[in-house]
């Protein structure tokens, strides 16, 4: 895993500075502490930190062909490099490495624009091809590694990181209003927007490419839905083959490695299956936190251990920590992504970098198979909608949302005869639930409320998938979504901070194209998320654990802000100096505060976004 940047003079053929890909690199040292390189010549300049996993000693970037014509810096994993290799000798290409790295040069030089479709991994590159003068930025078809770019002032600057770019003079650090008003409803920037004006992410699967001042970005994957029926005992064998398949190329490292354990079954799954593989105990690690009962995943992490004869080891976090690191780490998101969970993710990685530098996750699991509870709520509505009940549950729904006012079922009943497309906006959708009008105050109010930005998102996405049974429209919206922008990104983020790599079994394209083909009965059946998983898994995991309620990465944030986190979150949203309060009213944030510790209602994720968001406000120095 590693950090890649580079700046590309496209209008005036300057050369670019050494000093300044330094700098970009140097602010990114967490990505690769493990070396550094450079390559310059003419308009383009390129910049790599090296985490090293692979070919310890001989994958130094940037990497470069035969006749050093084409040069590459590169993050990820290609998981298939061997594969390639053995296809693209016998056709003329020589390596000098055993690095996953060299096959992606070969790859381009041998199939072209369609050289993407032969990789199989994580990743994000950036491509110089001397002599077509062409450079190529490209991301993996899931987002798992991220990069940004803008284009301004005839120059291309890009970077696995905004920080990066910002290092570059003339680079400004202003406010986008649509992506401030996205963040306000969904806890994150959905792409391809960034919160910074001007800064734009790569998006899954798409290619940037850029010859002069003609630059074009194409999408070269996407997800095709099938309903059609399938025996259930064949794809079961599919699916536990595939699963077997994956996790074994996935154990490509020269480094120790690991798994990150929450005790649910996808996390679970990947160190059954990695178990099976190796016939021998795999590190696990598992974060908690103290007297936070009902919250701590620790006792299904220890059965499943104890199951798995794991080599396990627990952290337990408390307020303090989150407190002491909240800026540090807003530093290293980039963009404020509001979810509590970033912050026990990079502490457990950082615990684990003691015996691991790889670290795997069960991530991906419940966008591909639907294992949120939520579908299970919208589904309730999608049969709803189509029944001749509809008329009288439109009635009974408006007599019982003001006996609801404040309880989750009210955004349903609310939600009821409302299509699909204005009622679901992903897991996070709703964020502020309501309270946005009131929040909003100042010139930009009228801009942050109208959602623009959010409804063409969310209407581009919808239509692409206008035939699909409703439940694959939404797993389709959060896998363009929140998936890449804000469980990825959390992830990579966090991890990276830890200097280690993180992998995710679940979102390799083989097993996203394959949960996509099945009916949706395999994925949702009588009230049972991701049923064909846990099916797939019962020959390998306990009952209970397969079987136990979803809680996904918790965190007593609700608690905290009643105590330990309460004087921090106070002063930073209240205070005359807060830089939030220029779009936000902080009479109603302080009316917020008083009803969540009073416990009238539970405002933790409204509040933990909003603290988010003015540390990120203070630390990159943003303008209005």
């Amino acid at each position: 895993m590693c950090g890649i940047a580079g700046i590309y003079n496209y209008r005036d053929s300057q050369p670019v500075d050494p000093a300044q890909l330094k700098q970009m690199a140097d602010v990114m040292a967490h990505r690769g502490p493990d070396d550094e390189g450079f390559f310059s010549f003419g308009p383009v300049g390129l910049a790599h930190r090296r985490l090293s996993i692979i070919d310890v000693k001989g994958g130094h970037q940037p990497m470069f062909n035969e006749d050093s014509s084409i040069v590459l810096v590169f993050n990820g994993e290609i998981y298939n490099h061997r594969d390639l290799r053995e296809a693209l000798e016998p056709k003329g290409h020589v390596f000098r490495t055993h690095s996953d790295t060299e096959s992606i040069i070969h790859a381009y030089e041998e199939y072209g624009d369609d050289f993407e479709a032969q990789l199989t991994g994580m990743f994000a590159f950036a491509l110089w091809d001397g002599p077509r003068r062409r450079l190529v930025l490209s991301r993996d078809r899931l987002g798992i590694k991220p990069l940004y770019y803008t284009v301004q002032r005839g120059q291309i600057i890009f970077a696995s990181e905004i920080k990066a770019i910002l290092t570059v003079p003339g680079v400004e650090r202003r406010v986008d209003l649509d992506a401030l008003d996205a963040f306000l409803s969904l806890r994150y920037v959905p792409g391809p927007k960034t919160m910074f004006k001007g800064i734009f992410k790569l998006q899954p699967g798409h290619t940037l490419t850029a010859q002069g001042d003609r630059i074009a970005v194409r999408q070269y994957w996407d997800l095709a839905y099938s309903e059609e029926p399938r025996d259930e005992s064949r794809v079961l064998e599919e699916l536990e083959g595939l699963l077997f398949e994956v996790c074994q190329s996935h154990l490509m490292t020269e480094v120790p490695y690991g798994v990150f354990l929450s005790g649910g079954v996808d996390s679970s799954s990947v160190v059954a299956i990695l178990r099976e593989i190796l016939k021998e105990p795999v590190a696990t690690f598992t974060v908690g936190y103290h007297q936070a009962d009902g919250i701590n995943e620790f006792d299904y992490a220890r059965c499943l251990s104890r199951h798995a004869e794991t080599d396990h080891r627990e952290l337990t976090l408390l307020a303090k920590d989150f407190a002491d690191w909240i800026p540090r780490l807003v530093w290293h998101l980039d963009e404020p992504v509001g979810d509590p969970a970033c912050i026990p993710l990079y502490f457990l990685a950082r615990y684990a970098k003691e015996w691991a530098t790889v670290l795997h996750s069960g991530e991906g699991a419940d966008e591909i198979f639907a294992g949120y509870p939520i579908y299970k709520r919208m589904e309730v509505l999608n049969r709803l909608q189509a029944s001749a009940m509809l008329p009288m549950a439109r009635v009974l729904s408006r007599g019982l949302v003001p006996l609801c006012r404040g309880n989750k079922l009210a955004p349903y009943l609310r939600a009821v005869g409302e299509p699909l497309e204005a009622r679901y906006r992903g897991v996070s959708g709703h964020f502020l639930n309501g309270r946005k009008g009131q929040l909003l105050q100042g010139s930009a109010g009228p801009v942050l409320g109208a959602e623009a930005f959010l409804t063409d998102t969310y209407g581009g996405y919808y239509d692409r998938v206008r035939t699909a049974a409703a439940l694959n429209r939404m797993l389709y919206v959060d896998t363009k979504t929140w998936l890449p922008d804000d469980l990825l990104i959390k992830a990579d983020k966090m991890t990276m901070a830890a200097s280690v790599e993180l992998r995710v079994p679940f979102l390799d394209h083989r097993l996203v194209e394959f949960a996509a083909r099945l009916p949706i009965s395999f994925k949702l059946r009588g009230g049972e998320t991701k049923y064909l998983l846990k099916k797939a898994m019962a020959r390998y995991l306990p009952r209970d654990v397969i079987y136990r309620t979803k809680k996904g990465f918790p965190v007593p944030v609700a608690d905290w802000l009643r105590n330990g986190l309460y004087d921090l979150t106070a002063s930073m949203l209240l205070s005359p100096q807060s830089k939030a309060g220029a779009y936000l009213s902080t009479d109603y944030i302080g009316k917020m505060l008083k009803w969540h510790t009073s416990g009238r209602v539970d405002l933790s994720n409204e509040l933990w976004g909003l603290l988010v968001l003015e540390n990120w406000f203070q630390i990159f120095k943003v303008q209005p």
